[in-house]
């Protein structure tokens, strides 16, 4: 088998670190006020970017059956909601915490399986799913300034609703999969995501006046930023896919702990030489934790994809 495969596999976890940092800078210098609404109006709205691409490489994807519609509008919302919450999260953490308890999504995916799909979970899925557990509960505590431990609340809360969003919708998706193909999933994905973003603006004057206030003052940052996470994101997407023809899927999956990785080295940097625009924690104790708890889910991650 051709090795260039992994290389082609690291590319989607690399550039979505770059969109993870990118939505944590939106969220700390252009939406200070209005925050994570004002950003969801301008991530939705932008959505519309990809839908005539979509429909250029697959005119069929507005001959949707009828009885699917329901399941993919559905799908759509979770991905609107994990949008949401990961934003919420991301709002007040650092973005290498954020972005390890992602690795919660398979477990629930293995879940959630297991009682809408009917598959099986082996012994060994069960110890990878705990390992994956405790990797993702070693961040769930900060360490203050005596070594006292405290609950991550708000973001434990966050990001499991964030990942059941997720995990939910590929279960929803792929139960719908062998009617439909990737092209509708995408463009329905993202028509949905447009449709929210056009209500929170009509129906929620807060986040409204915040976008118009942040459109007046920085609308071409803000705009280039946000069209720059959709392109990466789609790119992403699209080099996945490929990887994905080129070696099993399960290998090709293997890859994704990187994003933790990628997304540790950048923020490492940013501090050091450009703290603007970020604000890692890099005392020792704090390295060690990040680290460790990469590392342990990264092991279940693994286990999980070879058992």
């Amino acid at each position: 088998m051709n090795q260039s495969w992994f290389l082609m596999a690291l590319v989607p976890p690399l550039l979505y670190a770059v969109t993870n940092h990118i939505d944590r800078n939106l969220l700390g210098i252009y939406f200070k006020e209005g925050g994570v609404g004002t950003l969801v109006i301008v991530s939705s709205l932008l959505s519309v970017i990809p839908i005539p691409i979509f429909l250029w490489v697959d005119s069929s994807v507005l001959s949707v059956g009828i009885e699917n519609m329901p399941a993919l509008a559905f799908a759509g919302l979770l991905n609107v909601g994990l949008i949401w919450f990961y934003l919420k999260a991301m709002q007040d953490e650092e973005p290498t915490v954020v972005i390890i308890f992602y690795s919660l999504v398979p477990v629930l995916g293995l879940v959630f399986g297991y009682f809408i799909l009917d598959e099986t979970i082996s012994h060994m899925q069960l110890i990878a799913m705990a390992i994956i557990i405790v990797g993702t509960a070693l961040v769930s505590f900060e360490i203050g300034e005596a070594n006292n431990l405290t609950l991550r609340v708000s973001t434990l809360v966050n990001m499991v609703i964030a990942c059941t969003c997720w995990a939910l919708e590929m279960v929803v998706l792929k139960k719908v999969a062998l009617e439909e193909n990737m092209w509708r999933s995408l463009f329905w994905e993202h028509s949905m995501m447009v449709v929210v973003g056009i209500l929170i603006f009509i129906f929620v004057p807060k986040y409204r006046y915040h976008f118009m206030i942040a459109l007046r003052s920085n609308s071409k940052a803000i705009l280039s930023l946000n069209a720059t996470n959709e392109v990466l994101y789609i790119i992403g997407n699209v080099v996945g896919a490929f990887a994905s023809m080129m070696a099993p899927v399960a290998l090709v999956l293997l890859a994704q702990p990187f994003q933790s990785i990628f997304v540790f080295g950048i923020a490492v940097f940013l501090t050091s030489y450009f703290p603007r625009f970020s604000a890692e924690k890099t005392e020792f104790k704090h390295m060690l934790q990040k680290l460790l708890a990469i590392c342990v889910t990264g092991m279940g991650t693994y286990l999980l994809l070879t058992s």
